[in-house]
Order: structure tokens, then C-alpha cells, then sequence
């Protein structure tokens, strides 16, 4: 009888601690839920010339926007789709603009290029550039005049170190298979003089020419990150399915944290 008693109070107590282990789990989760809040909302703003540029807002809680992503050639802002997600996991609120110069990317249709297109309007990588300085000036004034990162990709990475080279409101900067891909511009000798923190990357096949570029960059801030895994072109080197994204991920977030 005595056995039985005791092997009951245990069973109980047993019983008890699991409960106690679901509630703390439970109570973390809600906790976790109410002290993160991340939403997106699609906006849309003036370029220099007036075009409407659409964008991708990803905040967490109120927090200001902190990194400005600029997508490739033919492509959207649909190009962040995951990419923002994983972002705002890291604490970034983020946002994500369609430039005139471009498609669709992952089942998103650039809103801004079709605006242009319809207006008869250039949309050439350079004619981009407006976009994103007025990108640059939208988040700017709204984060109560808070400097902020730049991201870009292929020919937006390449308008990126140009930009960041000049404009005081880009406090860092991160390009994803920049390139010498514009005529009558020597993208080598404009960009030598970049002192901000600055992160570069491309495919195993371009990261020869990238060193090039960067070659006269006299920058202690600078990061060049070469995949040993073959990569991909542009920002799609944080995609999932792209080879060697986790060591991508691994460079890019260690020079996240360091700013």
C-alpha cells in the first residue's frame, strides 16, 4: 500500500513538471510573439522625376528601416522575398524598392518599371540610379535623419558603391556581384575613395574581376568574400537554393554585425 502511495505522489509530480515545462514553453512563445512584431506593407513614393516607385516594408516592432535593397537586372523587389524575412529574424527592419530597370522576380511583378514603360520613360541601369537616391531620401527623412546600409545587386550593386561613395546618408554598403557594366564610366577609379564599411561578394567565376574593382579601394572596412562553392550571380547567393548559401549567410551576417 505504502509502495503504491508513493509510486502515485511521484507519477504526480511527474506529471506536474511536464505541465510546468508545457506552460514555460507556452508563456516563452507568447512572449517571443509579443515582443517581436513584424509586419509588411507594400508603399509606393516619388523618384526624382516623379515616377511612382513601389516597395516592400519589412519592420520588426517600431524599429526604423536600417537596410535599403536594390534588386537586379530583370528583376523585382520580389528578389528579397526571403531574403527581408530572414533579415527581420536578425532584429533588421528592412525595405525593399522596385527600380524602373527590371521584371519580375519570384512571382512578383516590378510595379515601377511597368509605370515607366507605360510613360514611355528610359529605363536603362543608370536611369535606375534616380530610383534609388530617391529610396535613399524617402527612408532617410523617415528614420529621423538615421544613416543606414545600402544593398544592391548586379548592376544595382554597382550603382550602390557609386552612390555610397557620395552620399552621406549611406553609412555602409553591400554589393553583390558588382560589376564594370556601364559605359563611358569607370566604375574602378570612381569608387576608389570609399572609406565606409563595405561588403562585396559574387560567383566563384566573378570574384577575379571583383577583386579588380575593388583592387584600389584603400578601405580598412573592406570586405571581399570568395565563395570556394561555385555561388550565383547577384543577391540570389542568399537564396536557399543557391550552393554555398549558408557560407554566404555566414560572411554577410558577420559584417552585419560588426556595424
Amino acid at each position: 500500500m505504502k509502495n503504491t502511495f508513493l509510486l502515485l505522489v511521484a507519477l504526480s509530480f511527474f506529471s506536474c513538471k511536464e505541465n510546468v515545462k508545457e506552460k514555460l514553453s507556452a508563456n516563452a512563445e507568447v512572449a517571443k510573439s509579443i515582443k517581436v512584431k513584424q509586419s509588411k506593407t507594400e508603399i509606393t513614393f516619388p523618384s526624382k522625376d516623379g515616377l511612382l516607385i513601389t516597395a516592400d516594408v519589412y519592420k520588426i516592432d517600431d524599429k526604423p528601416i536600417s537596410i535599403l535593397l536594390c534588386h537586379q537586372a530583370g528583376f523585382s523587389r520580389g528578389e528579397y522575398k526571403d531574403t527581408a524575412l530572414k533579415l527581420n529574424k536578425m532584429g533588421f527592419s528592412v525595405m525593399a524598392i522596385d527600380q524602373r530597370s527590371g521584371k519580375i522576380a519570384n512571382d512578383i511583378e516590378n510595379e515601377t518599371a511597368k509605370r515607366a514603360s507605360a510613360k514611355g520613360l528610359a529605363i536603362t541601369y543608370l536611369d535606375a540610379k534616380q530610383d534609388i537616391e530617391a529610396a535613399i531620401d524617402y527612408v532617410y527623412k523617415n528614420n529621423n535623419n538615421q544613416g543606414f546600409m545600402l544593398v544592391g545587386s548586379s548592376y544595382s550593386a554597382t550603382l550602390s558603391l557609386l552612390i555610397a561613395s557620395e552620399n552621406d546618408k549611406i553609412k555602409s554598403v553591400a554589393a553583390f556581384s558588382p560589376g564594370e557594366y556601364f559605359k563611358g564610366i569607370n566604375i574602378q577609379e570612381s569608387i576608389k575613395d570609399l572609406k565606409k564599411p563595405t561588403f562585396v561578394t559574387a560567383s566563384k567565376k566573378e570574384t577575379p574581376a571583383l577583386e579588380v574593382l575593388v583592387s584600389r579601394i584603400k578601405n580598412e572596412n573592406l570586405t571581399v568574400y570568395k565563395p570556394q562553392e561555385e555561388g550565383i550571380h547577384g543577391s540570389r547567393a542568399l537564396w536557399k537554393t543557391t550552393s554555398g548559401t549558408v557560407n554566404y549567410w555566414n560572411a554577410f551576417s558577420a559584417f552585419l554585425e560588426s556595424k
